[in-house]
């Protein structure tokens, strides 16, 4: 059995896409890379089957009209045979050295964790900034949920640090919107209650590209496309209750639905929308009236309630010390 599955969801992906899946390629036998074409309009279709040619035991590829990244992800899960599933954008990379120490450990533990964290790194021209949960997990051995720590403002596991055991994504029967952004946010957090080990490597593993602006993340962009965030947010909040679970889980998942909440708010500030506000606010009073309180009054988005003049210059600062995007 291969250790990873990598997928590796394309969209006119040609100028970057051989410099992702060369990175991946170096842990060679271990691995298997899927990369599904979502409808390009370039190269990238082109480079792909060169790629499974020139590998046929590694690299498959899946072509597919234009869904979305989210259907890229789903066939990935679908097509994936390896233990563990990994999501890497065409546009990213990951650390040569660190994907060799994360296949080691896989080999060397007898017993097989449902999670694998691994630090990412923001990738910019020029900069670098590296995420890593020293503060939050044990390292070197196997933990639960009862022995996570605190998580700070910028140490949420995001699609970037986690590798999900594939049985696991296949056990909780995950599936992404179509055409659908911001759907990585749905990827990790819905199966973490399905999670019951987890292992975290103290490595650089996946580099994390920002720069282009077109990026789905650029800050103009998501102002634009805030009806994206906010269907994400709401399909996340309805999955299922976060305080059903034992502590330190649901703690957790509350935290990351908060987040996912102050970015909808943020975004609804910056692009002078009180409205969506208001709404926002009462969907969440009317479905989780303990999640709505937690969120409006013991949550960063708790000082999203105060006047645009404030909370824009307050962003900006809280924007460059993070360096988020």
């Amino acid at each position: 059995m291969k250790l990873i599955t990598f997928a590796i969801p394309c969209y006119n992906s040609q100028e970057y896409m051989r410099h992702c899946i060369d990175t991946i390629l170096t842990a060679k036998d271990d691995i298997e890379i899927v990369i599904i074409n979502d409808g390009s309009k370039d190269d990238t279709l082109k480079i792909a089957k060169e790629y499974e040619n020139k590998y046929p035991d590694i690299v498959k590829v899946v072509d597919q009209e234009n869904q979305g990244h989210g259907e890229g992800v789903n066939q990935g899960i679908r097509n994936a045979t390896g233990l563990y599933y990994k999501v890497v954008d065409s546009d990213d990379w990951v650390n040569e050295s660190s994907l060799h120490d994360v296949i080691e450990k896989i080999k060397t533990l007898n017993e097989k964790p449902d999670m694998f964290i691994v630090n990412y790194v923001y990738e910019k021209e020029n900069e670098q900034k590296v995420i890593n949960y020293r503060s939050v997990f044990p390292k070197n051995r196997i933990f639960t949920w009862d022995e996570v720590g605190k998580f700070k403002v910028d140490q949420n596991i995001l699609m970037h640090s986690v590798i999900y055991k594939t049985s696991v994504l296949k056990e909780c029967k995950v599936e992404l919107p179509k055409h659908t952004f911001y759907v990585d946010n749905i990827f990790v957090y819905f199966p973490l209650p399905f999670v019951k080990t987890m292992y975290y490597i103290d490595t650089d593993f996946y580099r994390y590209f920002i720069g282009r602006v077109d990026q789905s993340v650029n800050e103009a962009v998501m102002v634009k496309r805030i009806d994206q965030q906010i269907f994400v947010t709401k399909t996340m909040t309805e999955s299922f209750d976060p305080y059903r679970f034992d502590k330190k889980l649901s703690k957790y998942l509350v935290h990351y639905l908060s987040m996912m909440y102050t970015i909808c708010l943020l975004l609804a500030t910056l692009g002078n929308k009180k409205n969506i506000k208001k709404e926002l606010f009462q969907y969440l009073k009317s479905y989780n009236i303990k999640l709505y309180r937690h969120i409006k009054y013991f949550s960063p988005a708790a000082l999203l309630r105060m006047p645009r003049f404030i909370v824009i210059p307050g962003y900006k600062i809280v924007r460059k010390i993070y360096k988020f995007n």
